[in-house]
């Protein structure tokens, strides 16, 4: 367990959770479940037991390390890994990688998104474990896939070859990633049997995947390897500034695990959901016996299938809706349906250009 590390994403902005995920105060700062515990800190939660504390990194755009300080008091500052900018999930891996590798060249790296929600998590634990000990015993690139329970269009696919496994026959050799699909291939894949969520989380060696950067994206490799001197020191902040001003804004899945030909998925199933839409929270909370989702001091007449979340301090009454969402936070009230919530980058777009960047 002292060579397991966590690296947890933790910058984005969910803007399709908008009005409760502001730039100022993204999503996984919220409780967004009603637990009492934000997403940030349910997600540190879950890995209890799978790495100690102290080998715990959290990497988030430098405007929010305070934020990040104030959900996990008990994380050192050292551990608080701040990017100047977004680049996407490629350069923020590699970041927390080398920093990682040098502090412990053996390390096992588990990469982990803010925002997720597990249901399941002693499961979790359990698929983690052995995703951990394929990853430690063989050079390898483990992604998890969730077992599909509808024709998802919001999801990448990962397609796997039942032939080619790795020892115990439980971690599949990766044979396409797809993005997001249309609503009849989602279908088709839902059909095929060999298709899975891919769920953004990722189990690696140090070695492997910096040894996958110098191979598939030898350009953010090459700035990296510049800097190895700086991290870990008073110039580690200067570095990474000047670092990610000549990295591309790519994603690892595009730019390594659809490329490298040593990725493996663990197929499984924990009641996971990104979190990601008004959608999607709806259909992971609890529901009262008109199906709605409500977080909030709220009265309900003639309502049907809504996700309402507003603020505890003020009485809200709804009439007559069916499958609507109503969102309240910080002077922001979004009442849309929820099939037309694709739309809500629409609408921050709008507030932003018509009202001013304080409502975005």
């Amino acid at each position: 367990m002292n060579s397991t590390y966590l690296v947890v994403m933790a910058g984005g902005i969910g803007s399709r959770f908008w009005p409760f995920s502001r730039t100022n105060h993204p999503k996984q700062f919220h409780d967004v479940l009603g637990l009492g515990r934000s997403m940030l800190q349910l997600t540190v939660d879950r890995f209890a037991g799978l790495c100690p504390p102290e080998n715990v990194f959290v990497v988030t755009n430098r405007d929010y390390a305070a934020l990040v300080q104030e959900h996990l008091p008990d994380l050192p500052a050292d551990q608080i890994l701040g990017e100047p900018i977004g680049r996407n999930t490629a350069p923020c891996i590699a970041y927390a990688s080398y920093r990682i590798a040098q502090r412990d060249p053996q390390a096992t790296i588990i990469v982990t998104p803010a925002d997720h929600a597990v249901l399941r998590e002693e499961e979790f634990r359990r698929l983690m474990r052995l995703a951990v000990e394929a990853a430690r015993a063989s050079d390898v690139l483990i992604t998890l896939g969730i077992q599909p329970s509808r024709p998802d269009t919001g999801y990448g696919y990962i397609q796997y070859m039942d032939e080619h496994s790795l020892p115990g026959g439980q971690l599949h050799k990766v044979k396409t990633f797809t993005e997001k699909p249309n609503l009849e291939l989602a279908r088709m894949f839902m059909e095929s049997g060999d298709f899975l969520w891919n769920s953004g989380l990722f189990i690696w060696r140090a070695d492997v995947i910096i040894s996958a950067f110098h191979q598939y994206l030898g350009d953010i490799a090459e700035v990296f390897d510049e800097g190895i001197g700086a991290l870990g020191t008073p110039d580690e902040t200067a570095f990474i500034s000047e670092a990610y001003s000549r990295c591309r804004n790519i994603s690892i899945d595009y730019g390594v695990m659809e490329k490298a030909d040593n990725v493996y998925v663990l197929p499984a199933d924990f009641g996971w959901s990104d979190v990601g839409t008004w959608d999607s929270l709806h259909r992971i909370g609890k529901h009262d016996e008109n199906g709605n989702m409500v977080n909030g001091d709220v009265l309900l007449y003639d309502t049907t299938g809504c996700v309402i979340k507003t603020p505890s301090e003020r009485l809200v009454v709804v009439q007559g809706l069916e499958d609507y969402i109503v969102a309240e936070y910080d002077n922001v009230l979004l009442i849309c349906k929820r099939s037309e919530e694709q739309r809500v980058k629409e609408f921050v777009a709008d507030v932003k250009a018509k009202k001013g960047v304080g409502y975005n």
